[in-house]
């Protein structure tokens, strides 16, 4: 099960909108299939994706898309973290379940990854990667006509984090999955020094046993970002977020998709605030 903790209260921090929808998923989880709405996620599950490449860009996008049957406007780029790849299965949950509910997906390998199939990035990667985030967000925005989001992994993002402290309104909002707010036991050296300069809505989804920030740590580094935030703690879990080789936390991708969709409202309304602005 997952409990979301209690917090204090912080001007930036919103746990408001990430409990309350975590506790409508909750109830909904006993109720019959045919009342579940877009988004139910089973093991047995999976939305079809193609391949996706962008080599005009420099550096190219590479990844995976998912195309919903019923689109709603809106897209996530998704990325992964410093051992992955556009595979992993966390994100291969995630953009299942985000396109069940009308979200166009993209799952894409950071620049360093399509250099090399194994091991982490090296130092001096992590420009390109962010470059290559860009040109991923660039790309959807010539799919979709609605928001796109900005989603990553560990350090796919932080670098997420990154972009946007220096490129504010690239993105409407971030999802992000595992924050590594600090190396594992070097608590005296967190990476928060972009912090105070992100200026783009995010969502944080952290495990409880996450030696990569506890849940503590996390909710002092978010008082420092000045854009809203909301953090969804996953009670139970480490960095790997319940998604380590074979073993799968299905609940978790429909609990973070509630969270998501309470915390950045849904497209629909995005379109008439948007389609308001314009009239004004």
């Amino acid at each position: 099960m997952y409990e979301p903790l209690p917090l204090r209260a912080s001007p930036s921090l919103d746990m408001t909108s990430a409990a309350e929808a975590y506790q409508r998923w909750k109830a909904l989880r006993s109720a019959p299939s045919a009342a579940l709405p877009k988004g139910r996620f089973s093991k047995d599950m999976s939305t079809e994706s193609e391949p996706f490449s962008d080599t005009l860009l420099n550096p190219p996008v590479r990844g995976f898309l998912h195309r919903p049957a019923e689109p709603a406007g809106d897209s996530l780029v998704l990325t992964h973290g410093a051992g992955g790849n556009a595979k992993a299965a966390l994100l291969v949950a995630l953009a299942d379940v985000f396109a069940e509910a009308g979200f166009t997906i993209l799952r894409c390998d950071l620049p360093f990854r399509q250099k090399r199939p194994y091991g982490p990035p090296r130092p001096g990667d992590s420009t390109q990667d962010r470059e290559g985030l860009r040109n991923a967000v660039a790309g959807m925005r010539r799919l979709v006509a609605g928001r796109v989001f900005l989603g990553g992994q560990s350090y796919g993002g932080r670098q997420a984090t990154m972009l946007c402290s220096d490129e504010t309104g690239l993105v409407d909002g971030l999802l992000l999955l595992s924050y590594p707010l600090h190396a594992p036991s070097r608590p005296d050296q967190p990476r928060i020094q972009h912090l105070p300069k992100l200026g783009t809505q995010a969502l944080f989804v952290h495990g409880t046993r996450d030696p990569f920030g506890s849940i503590g740590e996390m909710e002092s580094a978010l008082k420092l970002i000045p854009a809203k935030t909301s953090l969804l703690p996953i009670e139970g879990t480490g960095h790997d977020l319940g998604f380590k080789g074979k073993a799968k936390r299905g609940d978790l991708p429909t609990a973070v998709l509630a969270a998501f969709q309470s915390f950045f409202g849904s497209s629909t309304k995005a379109a008439s605030l948007r389609a308001q602005a314009r009239s004004e």
